[in-house]
C-alpha cells in the first residue's frame, strides 16, 4: 500500500496521533470527527486517502475494541519482586499466547496444566481459563483469536450466579476426522467462594494416560472421572440407536387403565348438588354495622388543579378503609358463609379397571449405529504446541501468573510452592485476628454483641448464682441487665434482633427497704 510520501505504517499513524494528542475517543465513534482526522493526514502530510483509512480503522479495532494486557503485581497482599499478568480492559476481547518451549505429545506421560488466579475485582461476567493450542503447520499466533483449534480448554468461568470449572477437550472423530467438544461434568462443590475473596488461587488440571482426570483448587480435587464415562456428550456413540423409519402401529394400545366398560351409574347419583351451600347454622356476628359501606371516600383528598372535569371526568376522592369498621366485627350487607355440601357427589364417571389389551409403551426399534466407532484411549488428543489466553470479561484487573506445563506432579507441586504456595503465606499474614474479624462481625449484625456477652458471662453468671449470697446474685443481675440495656436503647430492639417480639407483663411488686417498688419485665415470645 504506498501514497504520493511513500509507504505508511501503523506505527507511523500511532506516533502521529500521539504527538497530536488525539486518543481513540476523541473520534471514535463520530463520524465527522474520523472524515476529519482522515482529511488533515491526507492533504497536510499527502497520504493516500484510501490507504490510510485502511490502516486508521485497523488500528482503531486494535485500540478500542481489542482488550489491554499489563505487567503489574497484585493490588493486595503483594509479594515484593513479584508480578503476573493481569487483564486490565473492561467488556473487550482479550488474547495473548506464547509458543511452548517443547511441545506436549500425548503418549505414555500424564499432562499436569497448572497456574494461578486472581480476581481483585471480584468477577460479575467473564472467564479466567487458558486454552492449550493445537499443533498445526498454519499456527501463527499474531492472528491468534476465538476460532484457533485447540486441544484443552480449562480454568474457571463466572456469568450471573453460575459458577464454573472448565475442562474441555476437542476429540478427533476417527471415522470422519471431525472434532467434537467434550465437557467435563461440573464439580459436586460450591466454587462460589473462589470468585469472591480477592484471594489468589491455584488451578490445577491433571490427565493421566489411563484416562482419567482431576481438576484441583489450591491442591485439592473438586472433581475427578473417566473420559470415557463423565464427559458430556461421551466420547464413544451407542453401538445401536433408534430406527428413524420405524412408526408406531395406528392400533397400539398405551392405555394401562380404561374406565370399565361394564359400569352404570347408581339410579340415586345426582349430578346436579352443588359442591357448596350456605352455612344454616351460621350468625350474624354482634357488632355488625349493616349500613356501613366497607369503603368510603377519604375525606383528606383534594382535588389536583390541574384536574379538567372536561378532559378527565368529575373528579371523586379515592376510597379508604372504613374507620368505623375497624372495631366492629363487620361492615356491608352480611352474607351467610358456604360449607362442603354433604349431599354433592358430582359427575359420576365410570371406575378404571387394567386394560385387557394393554401393550406397553411403544419404541421404536434398535439397529446398528452407522456411525459408531470406539476409541479406548481418549487421552491420546492432538499434541499441543502453544499456550493462550482468549478471554472476554466484565470485570478488570484478573491476575494470572506462574502457568506450567509438565508429566511431574513433584514439579509441579515445587512451582506451587514457590509461587502460590508464598502468596498465601503472605495474605494468611496479612488477614485480620481472630478478635478483629468477631469486631468486624458484630459491627454487620448487632445482635452479635448480645453472644459473646452471654458466652463470656455465662461461667461467672453459674458461679454467682451457686457460690455467692443473695445480695452479690442481684448486683450481677443488675451490672447484666444494664449492659444489655446500653447495647439496645431498649428491650424492643434487644428482642427484634434476636427474633423475639415482646410482651409486657405486669410482674408481681417487689419490697426494698424505702418501700414498693413496680416492676415490668420482658417475655421473649417466638415471632413464628
Amino acid at each position: 500500500m504506498f501514497c504520493s510520501h511513500g509507504r505508511i505504517t501503523s506505527n507511523e499513524l500511532d506516533d502521529y496521533c500521539l504527538t497530536s494528542d488525539i486518543r481513540c475517543q476523541d473520534f471514535f465513534p463520530t463520524l465527522e470527527t474520523s472524515l476529519y482526522l482522515l482529511l488533515t493526514l491526507c492533504f497536510q502530510q499527502g497520504y493516500d486517502f484510501f490507504t490510510l483509512a485502511y490502516i486508521f480503522y485497523l488500528r482503531l479495532v486494535c485500540v478500542c475494541v481489542l482488550g489491554r494486557w499489563e505487567v503489574e503485581e497484585l493490588k493486595e497482599n503483594t509479594v515484593p519482586g513479584d508480578r503476573g499478568l493481569v487483564l486490565k480492559s473492561v467488556a473487550k476481547h482479550h488474547a495473548i499466547s506464547a509458543m511452548l518451549t517443547k511441545a506436549f505429545i500425548f503418549d505414555k506421560k500424564p499432562l499436569i496444566v497448572q497456574y494461578e488466579v486472581n480476581f481483585q475485582e471480584g468477577i460479575d461476567c467473564g472467564g479466567a481459563y487458558i486454552k492449550l493450542l493445537s499443533s498445526s503447520d498454519d499456527l501463527n499466533l499474531e492472528y491468534f483469536f476465538d476460532k484457533t483449534p485447540y486441544t484443552i480448554m480449562f480454568g474457571p468461568d463466572k456469568c450471573g450466579e453460575d459458577y464454573k470449572l472448565h475442562f474441555i477437550f476437542r476429540h478427533k472423530n476417527p471415522k470422519t476426522g471431525e472434532y467434537d467438544e467434550k465437557h467435563a461434568k461440573r464439580p459436586d462443590v460450591d466454587l462460589k467462594k473462589f470468585y469472591l475473596d480477592k484471594k489468589t488461587h491455584l488451578y490445577t488440571l491433571v490427565l493421566k494416560p489411563d484416562n482419567t482426570f482431576e481438576m484441583l483448587i489450591d491442591q485439592t480435587v473438586v472433581s475427578k472421572g473417566s473420559l470415557l464415562e463423565d464427559v458430556v456428550p461421551p466420547v464413544n456413540p451407542p453401538k445401536e440407536i433408534e430406527d428413524p423409519s420405524d412408526k408406531k402401529p395406528d392400533d397400539w394400545d398405551e392405555r394401562p387403565k380404561i374406565p370399565d366398560p361394564n359400569a352404570v351409574k347408581p339410579d340415586d347419583w345426582d349430578e346436579d348438588e352443588p359442591s357448596k351451600i350456605e352455612d344454616p347454622d351460621a350468625v350474624k356476628p354482634e357488632g355488625w354495622l349493616d349500613d356501613e359501606p366497607q369503603y368510603v371516600p377519604d375525606p383528606n383528598a383534594k382535588k389536583p388543579k390541574d384536574w379538567d372535569e372536561e378532559m378527565d371526568g368529575e373528579w371523586e376522592a379515592p376510597q379508604i378503609p372504613n374507620p368505623k369498621c375497624e372495631t366492629a366485627s363487620g361492615c356491608g350487607h352480611w352474607v351467610r358463609p358456604m360449607k362442603n355440601n354433604p349431599n354433592y357427589k358430582g359427575k359420576w364417571k365410570a371406575p378404571m379397571i387394567d386394560n385387557p389389551n394393554y401393550q406397553g409403551i411403544w419404541s421404536p426399534r434398535k439397529v446398528p449405529n452407522p456411525d459408531y466407532f470406539e476409541d479406548l484411549h481418549p487421552f491420546e488428543m492432538t499434541t499441543v504446541s502453544a499456550i493462550g489466553l482468549e478471554l472476554w470479561s466484565m470485570t478488570s484487573d484478573i491476575y494470572f501468573d506462574n502457568f506450567i506445563i509438565c508429566s511431574e506432579k513433584e514439579v509441579a507441586d515445587r512451582w506451587a510452592a514457590d509461587g502460590w504456595g508464598l502468596k498465601k503465606l503472605v495474605a494468611s499474614a496479612n488477614e485480620p485476628g481472630m478478635f478483629s474479624q468477631l469486631v468486624t462481625a458484630a459491627e454487620d449484625h448487632p445482635w452479635l454483641w448480645v453472644l459473646y456477652i452471654l458466652t463470656l458471662a455465662l461461667p461467672v453468671g453459674l458461679g454467682v448464682l451457686f457460690c455467692w449470697p443473695t445480695k452479690v446474685r442481684e448486683i450481677y443481675l443488675f451490672l447484666t441487665g444494664l449492659i444489655l440495656n446500653t447495647l439496645f436503647e431498649n428491650s424492643e430492639d434487644l428482642c427484634n434482633n434476636m427474633h423475639f417480639k415482646c410482651v409486657e407483663e405486669a410482674d408481681k411488686s417487689t419490697s426494698s427497704g424505702d418501700g414498693q417498688l413496680k416492676s415490668v419485665r420482658k417475655r421473649r415470645v417466638r415471632k413464628d
